[in-house]
């Protein structure tokens, strides 16, 4: 039976079928007469847009929507295929500051030592591209950088360590097939060992046998393929390894068929490099280079940007079937490849109606978090053996920082819009910019970074470039005159007057000479801005750090770790990571949402685990919790658990909880603890980025905090001991955390009851002030208190009032009142470990006395008598609770030091202290 039989007799039109087998583009940012024809005419299949096309997300999403509608209408069985090259770090297609969202390259992912945040940023970059109309993405890149310092992919692959490059590649598929998106890695069999021979040969080669890349290079290639990769598109190098001679792989049956096809078994579609090549024209020609690439197995052939070049392409394939070099049946072959990549990525209803901007305008706050959070763990300081950074440790005070920086041409995704000629000095410092020449586009950048660098050292930063003419004079007093020396350096390795450049300021820097005539390191800082190999193995340059590219968030990332902000995280992907030792391998714990079913008996038993883990002198403020104590199964708070855990034997490593308070935007940590004997591995660091982007991902969210009123097991950071407390400040701290903002909050105790007595002068006070106290029992009265936590609370303590409200009989609601104006000045909740509301509160369960609680205390900020409040709220509540004859009185949620002096003077002890107010900053 003949191959296209089994197709829709539409498909019996051999032109249109053999439109389907080309990708094609154009240079412009509208439809011209050309690519209208090519679709109208020759019923082209796939396009590919460029940056060339491309100018904004809006822009893009009209393109887009023309392109499918002039098919639609010219009777095109099913839509175009929309391909775009949006690798992130230095490549990307399509940029837009308003919609779409900046991500690290390939490398610098890799660099977090994390599949999870691979995984996550390939869903993100697809989810922007899908909602302007784009269904194909070229990617990923599964190159291995198996000669990784002479390489001019750079950063655009993971790295040299196949099986690494393996893994991250499986992330990246993951997460751009979760959003429908069509995938396509490349380049096979791998640009990761290229030589560039000179000599005649004007293409670079492939010097590798087929089965020393089949050993090596291709084990990325596999195992995307066994993980349902769409397509794959073959390179147009050369191969001149001894068994194999092709001047270009994508025209050679060996690879394409052979290798690809038989020994790989890939049965998707197959994508040529773009055949525009000036070697291929002038030798083969374009008409019989398409020829030789759908012959080799190639299924779609890719053509730029010449029309010429492309209706060249065209006939020359029509010619090829016309006189028996390909037969029917390899064009439908071809085709039906090509067409069950379309049935899985697009449908008419989806070309025609886009998703529209309103998503991307959604997904804002949390790709931006994305993209700042793989930003700063990506960093990787390769050394740093005088301890230079963060600047701020080297009292520079007056003294300048000098910014030396190459003459670089712009990325698209970190360009400043502006003219110039070339790249001269200027002065970047708090609020001051001045230039002595025009800048040329490339460096705005640089300049751009150097003033946002001065603005948060507080000192002057001057900053000039070089260039291959090497080391001046006035570079020579701009080193002697300044404090410190930062030297931007990009693919130094290949570029080698960045090398020699750089090693003749370390080389000054080295040997500077103070007035006493003794020898003294002048503090350098070398930053790779796009590959790490530049000096990575140069022991000369004492301090380097690796950014990965030099888009404008990879330089406020470096500007937070120069400055102390954080510290970096990054290690050197590959074989570098492994001659560290760094990558701790808690980077790779599988997060699970909880289940009640299959983790309830085994969290209980965490939780025991951690309480007796700790201190006896640090009594943890999990005793008494279970399950229960973290689910609120409530209307308007979303809630989402989270563990890692042993897959075979079921026991959970560690828990973390997330609340989401719909009324008020507020996502919530409440709790996150691990196995004591499981310390130390990163399995927290795993749970808190797994909750945090689960937050992020809520739409109409404001803020994260940590500590929840609602459940109430931990109010914020625990803060009992002092050197718990440092180490956890400096954990959320490097986490994005403002814990400058932090204030004390407090769980209190009151023991004998019976006993107890409150001194003579607080009751003379409480009797003297003009305030007054009872329970809530008028339904008006309920809905003014409810109005009060509404607009007082900030931890989901309104649930709990809202609980409180509907049952008052059985969770009395204690308020106090102005007497003068009748406004509400406080309130509290009353409850006994015996009732269901103290599940919230565990300490109530496990105290060894029959305890009462007073929940949710909050009083009016303003109040000038708020301790007078505290103390009368306390007191009234006492006394209830004495007359039901228990023993114990808990205090919860006492806020800053003012009010704990308050309880203290009642006669409360602190059992737990936090720091609540702790919030991410987004």
């Amino acid at each position: 039976m003949a191959a296209y039989d089994a197709l829709s007799p539409v498909w019996q039109d051999l032109d249109r079928a053999m439109g389907q087998l080309f990708m094609m583009g154009w240079d412009g940012i509208a439809v011209t007469p050309a690519i209208r024809t090519l679709i109208e005419d020759h019923f082209l299949g796939s396009i590919l847009l460029t940056a060339h096309n491309l100018r904004s997300a809006d822009e893009t999403n009209r393109l887009i929507h023309e392109l499918q509608t002039i098919a639609y209408n010219a009777g095109h069985p099913v839509p175009l295929t929309i391909a775009l090259d949006q690798e992130n770090g230095g490549v990307n297609s399509l940029s837009d500051e308003a919609h779409i969202r900046q991500f690290p390259s390939a490398m610098a992912v890799a660099a977090t030592g994390s599949l999870e945040i691979a995984s996550d940023v390939a869903r993100a970059t697809a989810l922007e591209i899908t909602t302007v109309g784009v269904n194909l993405i070229l990617g990923p890149v599964l190159d291995v950088l198996t000669n990784a310092r002479s390489q001019p992919l750079g950063a655009r692959t993971t790295g040299d360590d196949p099986q690494e490059v393996s893994r991250y590649g499986t992330a990246y598929i993951s997460g751009y097939k979760s959003t429908g998106i069509a995938t396509c890695g490349k380049h096979f069999p791998s640009y990761g060992n290229l030589q560039f021979l000179g000599g005649g040969q004007d293409i670079p080669v492939i010097t590798d046998t087929l089965e020393q890349l089949s050993s090596n290079a291709l084990l990325p290639f596999r195992n995307a393929i066994a993980n349902g990769i769409d397509a794959v598109m073959v390179g147009g190098c050369a191969l001149v390894s001894s068994g194999a001679h092709m001047m270009h792989a994508c025209l050679s049956r060996e690879v394409v068929t052979a290798l690809l096809r038989e020994d790989l078994d890939f049965n998707g579609v197959v994508l040529s490099a773009c055949l525009e090549m000036e070697s291929l024209i002038r030798h083969i020609g374009v008409g019989g280079g398409t020829v030789m690439a759908i012959d080799a197995g190639c299924d779609i052939v890719v053509l730029c940007r010449s029309y010429e070049v492309q209706q060249d392409a065209i006939a020359g394939l029509k010619l090829g079937v016309e006189n028996g070099m390909l037969s029917k049946d390899r064009i439908y072959n071809s085709l039906k490849r090509v067409l069950k990549m379309k049935s899985r990525c697009t449908s008419w209803e989806k070309a025609l109606k886009p998703i529209g901007l309103d998503v991307l305008s959604a997904l804002r706050l949390s790709h931006s978090a994305l993209s700042k959070m793989a930003y700063r763990r990506s960093i990787t300081l390769l050394r740093d053996k005088s301890h230079f950074i963060p600047l701020t440790d080297l009292s520079l005070g007056p003294n300048e920082v000098l910014l030396l920086s190459p003459l670089l041409k712009p990325l698209p995704a970190s360009v400043v819009k502006g003219e110039g000629l070339a790249g001269s000095m200027g002065v970047c410092s708090d609020d001051v910019f001045q230039s002595s020449t025009a800048i040329m586009q490339g460096e705005e950048t640089f300049t751009d970074f150097g003033r946002r660098l001065g603005h948060r050292l507080k000192c002057k930063v001057l900053h000039t470039s070089y260039t291959a003419h090497g080391l001046c004079s006035v570079h020579e007093n701009l080193i002697s005159r300044a404090g410190a020396v930062i030297v931007l350096t990009a693919d130094a390795h290949r570029n080698h007057y960045q090398s020699g450049f750089t090693k003749h300021v370390a080389m000054i820097c080295n040997s500077q000479f103070c007035a006493s005539n003794e020898r003294r390191e002048k503090p350098l800082i070398v930053v790779s801005v796009s590959s790490p190999y530049d000096f990575a193995v140069e022991r000369s340059i004492g301090t380097h750090l690796c950014t990965y590219d030099f888009t404008r968030p990879a330089l406020d990332s470096l500007v937070d770790i120069l400055t102390g902000v954080c510290t970096p995280e990054g290690t050197l992907p590959g074989t570098g990571r492994k001659k560290r030792h760094h990558a701790k391998s808690a980077h790779y714990w599988l997060v699970e949402e909880w289940s009640r079913e299959r983790d309830e008996k085994a969290l209980n038993n965490l939780i025991r685990a951690v309480v007796e883990g700790m201190p006896s002198h640090r009594r943890s403020a999990l005793v008494g919790s279970t399950t229960d104590s973290f689910l609120v199964c409530r209307t308007g708070i979303g809630e989402a658990h989270f563990v890692v855990r042993n897959s075979s034997t079921g026991a959970l490593y560690g828990f973390c909880s997330t609340y989401f308070l719909a009324d008020s935007g507020t996502g919530v940590i409440g709790a996150l603890f691990v196995d004591p004997t499981r310390r130390d591995q990163s399995i927290g660091n795993s749970l808190h980025e797994r909750a945090k982007r689960a937050l992020l991902g809520r739409s109409n969210l404001k803020s994260i905090q940590l500590g929840s009123g609602f459940p109430t097991t931990f109010l914020g950071l625990p803060a009992d001991d002092p050197g718990e407390r440092q180490r956890l400040r400096a954990w959320f701290g490097k986490r994005g955390y403002d814990i400058s903002a932090s204030h004390l909050v407090c769980r209190m105790i009151l023991r004998n009851l019976s006993s107890w007595s409150l001194e003579a002068e607080i009751i003379e006070v409480l009797r003297e002030s003009m305030i007054g106290y009872d329970t809530v029992s008028d339904p008006r009265d309920a809905n003014i208190v409810m109005d009060f936590v509404q607009k007082h609370s900030s931890r989901g303590e309104a649930e709990l009032y809202k609980i409180a409200t509907a049952d008052r009989k059985a969770y009395p609601i204690i308020h106090a009142r102005d007497l003068n104006d009748g406004s509400i000045l406080g309130c509290t909740i009353l409850c006994d470990g015996r009732s269901l509301l103290a599940q919230y509160l565990p300490v109530l369960r496990d105290s060894t006395e029959v305890s009462g609680g007073l929940l949710s205390l909050l009083i009016r900020p303003a109040a000038t008598d708020a301790n007078t409040v505290l103390q009368g709220l306390v007191l009234y509540g006492i006394q209830r609770i004495k007359a039901q004859g228990l023993r114990t009185c808990v205090l919860d949620m006492v806020s800053g030091e003012s009010g704990v002096e308050a309880a203290s003077a009642i006669g409360f002890t602190v059992m737990h202290s936090f720091e609540g107010g702790v919030q991410l900053k987004l």
